[in-house]
């Protein structure tokens, strides 16, 4: 990991090559046993075995490559991963290769719609969203992990067979040496939407495949387009299809391309297919050419599925191996991430024996959960970007027009439903409110993030959050209820708020009033005044204790 660090270009992580090492476990009389295993050294397997290794966790990574991500596949990173990152100690140099932006337009034909800002207020450290190509987050991931002692990451191991014991998993790994075995307490399969370990366990993931292609081209040119989403439907230079343009690090712009289902993969990637819809693009959108370099190209299917169950004994599924989505919205990195987010913390306290495995158990409900609500946004932007019957055309286009002039007809316009963290409303491990709240930050919600007075003590709120424990806003008090309930529990983290600040308006807080989050930052409880035994019950309850 030497030669690869943050200052690296996309160029030089590209080609970077990770060298096979042979292991001790290859030489082992029996099987070596690991805490846990995470199969996928992508952004999802990288993001789970730093959360875990930051939690004193000893972490063994196999991925079947040997090099990074190759082209830029997913790009647009949202607000709620940065701030995971952050935690990870990765966000920093993320947003500053990254492209920011909170601001999307939507065109018919010639003319633009209307636009939106998906972060309208101020106060947050982090944009809605950053362009930043995969090479470039795995590259920052990969070189974070190298820093952690509790990481081990074997390249070139492919596992290859992988049988559940009542204790663990037993896996059959594959090396350019031979193969070998090993025991794992808890798999993790991060593998990707192709998942072997999924068909190693005789899994499935079921949806729907959508009949339409598009085609990803990242183009290196200076351009004047503004660091914005910009989506045409129906765009002169791209008749009767649809094109989305994206600004990426290094000068690159991400431009999909509607083809429709007949299209041929393999022919539309060529560049000579390619470069006369780039220049009918310059052309219509700049009114000039532009000279330009094709960096890379594919061509994909529209899908949206997932497994039935995410938890299966002790192998676990994250990412897109559990569930996928079309890529519109900006849904499938992210959700991924988050997955690694909610699983980190309860791995981490089940195997110190905190808590139980009931605890583990509540990742597939509450996960397969946030997959739903991905799916179903990005099925219905795929309904309402590729219609397939006259009549859904019918509504489509009515519906376009109608946005040039009113309003309410824009927000029925969908050119991808873009990211945002599921509230976990129906989890078991929420304190059900007992007392009037109003706002956002319901048991469930993902923490939102302020700036904070001098008189807190300055900074961003989620920065003081970035420990790896329980955590308690108290606004206007001691906390003294707080540290008498959590008392022969766990650990609790006290963070002493104003309520007259801006924390305090957007959790609804007033004097005495106390917001309980969990590890992943997810509120658990809120009161407005909690006694010991409140805070005590909640703290078993987030736990699976009771």
């Amino acid at each position: 990991m030497a030669a690869l660090g943050y200052d690296s270009d996309g160029a030089t992580i590209q080609r970077h090559s990770f060298g096979y090492q042979r292991s001790t476990d290859q030489d082992a009389p029996v099987p070596v046993r690991h805490p846990v295993v995470v199969v996928g050294a992508g952004p999802v397997g990288l993001s789970l075995a730093i959360d875990l290794a930051q939690r004193g966790q000893p972490v063994l990574l196999l991925d079947n490559d040997h090099r990074l991500s190759t082209g830029s596949r997913a790009i647009c990173f949202a607000k709620r991963t940065l701030e995971i990152w952050d935690r990870l100690g990765v966000g920093d140099p993320m947003c500053a290769k990254g492209v920011e932006w909170n601001v999307g337009k939507v065109f018919n034909g010639h003319d633009l719609l209307y636009r939106f800002d998906l972060l309208p207020e101020p106060g947050h450290e982090r944009p809605a969203f950053i362009n930043l190509q995969q090479y470039y987050a795995e590259a920052y991931l990969a070189t974070r992990a190298a820093e952690l002692p509790g990481i081990t990451i074997r390249w070139q191991n492919t596992v290859v067979g992988s049988t559940p014991q009542d204790d663990g998993v037993l896996l059959d790994v594959d090396t350019p040496d031979g193969r070998y075995q090993l025991q794992a307490d808890h798999l993790v399969a991060c593998d990707g939407s192709r998942s072997p370990l999924r068909a190693l366990l005789g899994q499935e993931s079921k949806g729907r495949v959508f009949q339409d292609r598009f085609l990803i081209a990242d183009v290196r040119m200076q351009a004047d387009f503004p660091a914005e989403r910009w989506f045409w439907f129906d765009p002169p230079f791209h008749p009767n299809q649809s094109v989305l343009l994206h600004r990426q690090p290094d000068n690159v712009w991400r431009i999909d391309f509607q083809l429709g289902w007949d299209a041929d993969p393999e022919v539309e990637k060529q560049p000579e297919r390619i470069q006369p819809r780039v220049d009918a693009m310059m052309r219509a959108a700049l009114g000039r050419d532009v000279p330009y370099e094709l960096e890379w190209a594919s061509v994909y299917t529209f899908a949206c599925l997932r497994m039935d169950t995410f938890v299966h004994g002790r192998v676990l599924f994250a990412g897109d191996s559990a569930h996928g989505v079309s890529p519109f919205g900006a849904r499938g990195a992210n959700s991924g991430v988050q997955d690694a987010d909610n699983l980190g913390w309860k791995l981490d306290l089940v195997l110190r024996g905190v808590a139980p495995p009931a605890l583990l158990a509540t990742y597939g409900p509450e996960r397969e959960y946030a997959a739903d609500e991905n799916l179903l946004n990005s099925t219905r932007a795929t309904d309402f970007i590729t219609p397939k019957s006259a009549i859904s055309r019918l509504f489509r286009d009515a519906t376009l027009d109608l946005a040039r002039t009113h309003p309410f007809a824009r927000r029925i316009v969908n050119s991808g439903r873009l990211s945002v963290p599921a509230t976990l409303r129906t989890s078991p491990l929420n304190t059900p409110d007992t007392d009037d709240f109003t706002g956002a930050m319901v048991p469930g919600a993902p923490a939102v993030d302020a700036p904070l007075s001098d008189a807190e003590g300055g900074g961003w709120l989620l920065r003081r959050l970035a420990g790896n424990g329980f955590a308690a806003l108290v606004f206007d008090g001691d906390g003294a209820a707080v540290s008498a309930g959590a008392e022969g529990i766990l650990p609790v983290d006290v963070i002493r708020l104003s309520a007259a600040g801006t924390a305090a308006q957007r959790y609804d807080a007033s004097p005495g009033s106390v917001v309980l989050l969990r590890p992943d930052q997810h509120v658990c409880a809120r009161w407005r005044a909690p006694t010991a035994a409140d805070v005590a019950a909640a703290l078993r309850r987030a736990l699976a204790l009771h």
